[in-house]
Order: structure tokens, then C-alpha cells, then sequence
């Protein structure tokens, strides 16, 4: 049997695109078959009309990380819930053994965490919450303190201003 050089050879890392809200139970089934899964995840505080309560939600909505060998990937496939082994052209991508690592290290350690969106200087963010909600700009620093460029580009004229980073995401 050929194999296709596309896939990597040997137990690797990788991503699994989940179906909304499906990470646990398909973390869950791939526990009961003994294959190596890691889903990150952070403590959320959870509102409904008659009461607040913190709970549990993926680092990674959509996501899972499981460790297999590719070409034995059918296993992971058959899980419900499971939509697609994230790769390019057709094929797994796996996911270096230290980012895994970095996450989990993370993950096992007392310090605070929260998702971020993965914005860089130059992208173009909306501010998600405060008194620019809705506000959309350039993001020319990143930091604790994120600074934007709200711009009239008709007359060649903008205006900076500091945010915290935590309010703004991708645009």
C-alpha cells in the first residue's frame, strides 16, 4: 500500500474542528478509546435570568486536540460531533509538540488566563465593549493597552486613542 508523503508519519498533535458545543462529549468518546485528547478550558461565569453561576467552557470553542497517528485516523473520524481533522490541502496538519505543551503547562498552573482574539498591529478591530463599543479602527499597539487609529481616510486625517486590549477583537 502507497501512503500519501502528505501525511505525517507517526503519532503527532492534531486539531480536531468540533461541532458547536460538542467538545466535552467528543473528548469524552475518545477518552473510551483510549486516544491521548486534550480540551483547554478556563472558568466562565454563566448568566441566566434567576441566577449566576461559574462553569466550565472550552479555551477553544470549536475545538479539541487529540494525539494519533494520521494514517489511523478513522477512530477519531467516527466520534459524533466530530467534523474534520484541521489540515491543509486535504491532509492533517499536525501541531508542534510545544504548543500543546505550552497550553497544558498553562492550563496546570495557578495563574489567570482568558481567550484572546489572535489580532496583530496593522489589523483592523472593533471595540467590543465600553464607551467606543462598536468603534472600528486600526490596531497600531498591542499590549495591556492597545492603541487605535480611528481614521477619515477621504481627507487623509485620524486620531489615536488607548484601549484595554481586552475590549477590542478582529473586524
Amino acid at each position: 500500500m502507497l501512503q500519501d508523503p502528505t501525511l505525517a508519519v507517526g503519532v503527532h498533535w492534531y486539531a480536531l474542528w468540533i461541532r458547536s458545543r460538542h467538545e466535552k462529549a467528543v473528548r469524552d468518546q475518545l477518552e473510551r478509546k483510549h486516544v491521548d485528547v486534550f480540551l483547554p478550558t478556563y472558568q466562565k461565569w454563566s448568566r441566566w435570568k434567576d441566577r449566576k453561576k461559574q462553569i466550565e467552557w472550552p479555551l477553544f470553542p470549536g475545538y479539541c486536540f487529540a494525539r494519533f497517528d494520521a494514517q489511523d485516523r478513522l477512530p477519531v473520524l467516527k466520534c459524533d460531533g466530530v467534523v474534520a481533522i484541521v489540515g491543509a490541502e486535504g491532509a492533517p496538519s499536525p501541531i508542534p509538540e510545544i504548543e500543546i505543551d505550552s497550553i497544558r503547562q498553562l492550563i496546570e498552573s495557578e495563574l489567570s488566563y482568558d481567550p484572546c482574539p489572535m489580532i496583530k498591529e496593522g489589523d483592523m478591530v472593533e471595540v467590543k465593549s465600553g464607551p467606543l463599543k462598536g468603534v472600528v479602527g486600526r490596531l497600531v499597539r498591542k499590549g495591556a493597552h492597545a492603541r487605535l487609529v480611528l481614521s477619515v481616510n477621504l481627507i487623509g486625517q485620524a486620531v489615536s486613542v488607548e484601549v484595554d486590549a481586552a475590549d477590542v477583537k478582529a473586524y
